[in-house]
């Protein structure tokens, strides 16, 4: 009897272990420091620290003046506080390993990761996608992705727009 209670609870335990585990990985969720969802997701989504390595991170930061257009400047404890939060939560790879350039990858879109997921005809997504007006671009992840700007990347929740 004890040993049948035994196998019992330890196959619960596996199985609760499992469905949590399966749980976290599909909600697809990151961390987000407050400042920076604050700060960064005034004018985007603030996107997840761990699609650019470190050195991206830095050098991002290190040239908010020029930020894809944009003067985005920060003072200087919230850019350290912001920066130091990007960095440790940083992806692994190399700073050129997506264009082969010189100098980090600043753009995640140039990344090899977000070309293997978005590539032409991967989950039916169509280059048309990328010009339609509900997208305009590869860099507005909350158009596909309902609850980007919350962190959440979670494949049940993307909802691709259709080209008219």
């Amino acid at each position: 009897m004890k040993l049948r209670t035994f196998a019992l609870t330890a196959v619960t335990t596996l199985l609760v272990l499992h469905l949590g585990a399966t749980q976290a990985d599909e909600q697809k969720r990151y961390a987000l420091n407050a400042t920076y969802k604050e700060e960064c997701g005034s004018c985007h989504v603030p996107y997840p620290p761990q699609l650019l390595p470190a050195d991206s991170w830095r050098s991002l930061m290190g040239g908010l003046d020029k930020h894809f257009g944009s003067n985005a400047t920060l003072e200087a404890p919230v850019a350290k506080e912001i920066t130091q939060f990007l960095v440790s939560n940083s992806g692994r790879g190399g700073q050129n390993q997506a264009t082969g350039a010189k100098g980090p990858t600043l753009r995640i879109t140039e990344t090899a990761w977000f070309k293997r997921e978005h590539r032409d005809g991967h989950d039916g997504l169509s280059a048309s996608v990328w010009q339609s007006a509900a997208v305009k671009s590869p860099a507005n992840c909350a158009a596909c992705h309902r609850e980007a700007g919350e962190g959440n990347y979670s494949e049940r929740g993307i909802h691709i727009p259709r080209a008219k």
